[in-house]
């Protein structure tokens, strides 16, 4: 009876353990991002004794605040993101009369750990791999015109004001990929915490069971006056890269280490097999990640005889295609220093090699690409004639951004749109499509009538 209750204390402590580590790291969130929508322009008339007609006066809104992620080394997970899923900016105040500019949005700075990728649509939006690196995630909107920006010798009084622009919204996916010199593989219980542990400052949970380590864990190792990031990835097994285990969830982490250290319990039979599964998962991941440098290390070596030690390392020669091998022992402190100075090396190594490579690509971004410009884009616009709802629809950056400003509940503001389309060369292949003055005009989901109207007032 007594044994029983043992078992399940022992069974109530992992499942806290459990809970509390993956409680606590957290290296994937989506979250609803808002920056800030941009303030309305006025409609004011100066009004001022002595001043029979005073001009317009209506200042312009403020811009809406943007969301800007700032990458930080005093975080290590994304844990704040499931407690708060919404993140907005400050929206731009409305203009006032007498030229006031409303004022702008303040700007969020959010604080994200170093290694953060924000993703929208799959696209990345930002990659953020040192402290202190900024990156705006969603603009905030522009602030619209106030009615003194468009008076004019033939329009002296114009009762006309721009909305502003709503910012950017959208939801976007986070992911943490650590970023470490060296990253930890092999099968749970290879010896992985414990190497960290002896190896460096980090003091990672270490117990005689397959996944103790349930969380990516980071360590600084120093050689020679060289310090190395260490990254202690969780055990993979055959399958992870499908799901299976651990692995899946983790794998990510691997991507960014500059060299792989492939630990192997001495005593398993068939090392040379445990090896070429690690590699099967690797390649199924992220086939680029067979190319990136290799060390080879047996662990839990003490006392084992020399004769059985060379017969396990001859077994991984054979599949390892040159790959250095070592035995150790992380308990006893037995080739430790040979390991930690063969990854600097191939670090170093490494670190040189992608230098060249950006050094490469820096003279290959001096080729010339001729292209459209950014002023010819925006001005482009197009137009379909949508036969299902009878209605001509327009397309454009500026256009579009034109129709978004407007307030379609004052008919000057839809007169000046109007304008808009006549100089730009709209309304001209609206006619020549065959539309008329009752015709429906749809434009960023806006419709009004395209009325052949000249707009002076």
């Amino acid at each position: 009876m007594s044994v029983i209750v043992l078992s399940a204390h022992l069974k109530l402590d992992f499942l806290y353990f459990l809970c509390y580590y993956i409680c606590m790291f957290v290296d994937t969130a989506k979250i609803f991002v808002q920056a800030g929508r941009g303030g309305n322009g006025a409609v004011s008339f100066r009004r001022e004794l002595y001043i029979e007609k005073g001009g317009p006066d209506g200042g312009d809104g403020g811009k809406g605040g943007d969301v800007i992620f700032r990458a930080t080394k005093d975080l290590n997970t994304l844990l704040n993101f499931r407690y708060k899923p919404e993140i907005k900016a400050k929206n731009g105040e409305n203009g006032s009369k007498r030229n006031k500019t409303g004022k702008s949005g303040e700007d969020l700075i959010v604080k994200v750990p170093v290694g953060t990728l924000a993703k929208r649509d799959g696209e990345v939006l930002a990659d953020l791999k040192f402290d202190g690196e900024e990156a705006v995630i969603a603009r905030g909107g522009d602030g619209g015109f106030g009615n003194a920006h468009f008076k004019s010798s033939v329009r002296q009084t114009p009762r006309v004001a721009e909305l502003g622009e709503a910012g950017e919204t959208f939801e976007a996916d986070l992911e943490l990929k650590l970023l470490a010199d060296v990253g930890l593989v092999g099968f749970p219980n290879a010896g992985k915490s414990t190497f960290l542990s002896v190896v460096s400052n980090a003091r990672p949970e270490i117990a005689n069971y397959a996944f103790t380590t349930l969380t990516p864990n980071l360590g600084v190792a120093e050689i020679d006056g060289f310090n190395l990031l260490i990254a202690d990835i969780p055990g993979l097994i055959e399958g992870a890269s499908e799901g299976k285990g651990l692995g899946d969830a983790f794998l990510r982490h691997v991507e960014r280490t500059s060299v792989l250290l492939h630990l192997i319990d001495i005593y398993e039979e068939n090392p040379d097999e445990q090896y070429k599964i690690i590699r099967e998962e690797l390649k199924k991941y992220q086939p680029e990640l067979l190319g990136r440098p290799e060390i080879i290390a047996l662990t839990k070596a003490e006392g084992m005889d020399a004769e059985m030690i060379d017969f396990q390392i001859s077994k991984l020669r054979k599949v390892a295609d040159g790959s250095q091998i070592f035995a150790i022992s992380s308990s006893a402190h037995q080739g430790l220093k040979e390991v930690l100075r063969a990854l600097r090396k191939q670090v170093e190594d490494f670190r040189n090699s992608q230098s060249e490579i950006d050094s490469n690509d820096e003279e290959n971004e001096e080729i010339a690409v001729i292209s459209l410009s950014q002023d010819e884009i925006n001005k482009a616009w197009l137009v379909k004639f949508n036969e299902e709802e009878n209605i001509f629809e327009v397309y454009g950056e500026k256009i579009e951004k034109f129709a978004r400003r407007t307030n379609f509940m004052n008919i000057h503001g839809v007169n000046r749109l109007r304008d808009i389309l006549r100089k730009m060369g709209i309304e001209h292949e609206l006619r020549r499509m065959g539309a008329e003055n009752s015709s429906i005009i749809s434009i960023s989901g806006n419709q009004f009538e395209l009325v052949d109207s000249n707009w002076e007032d």
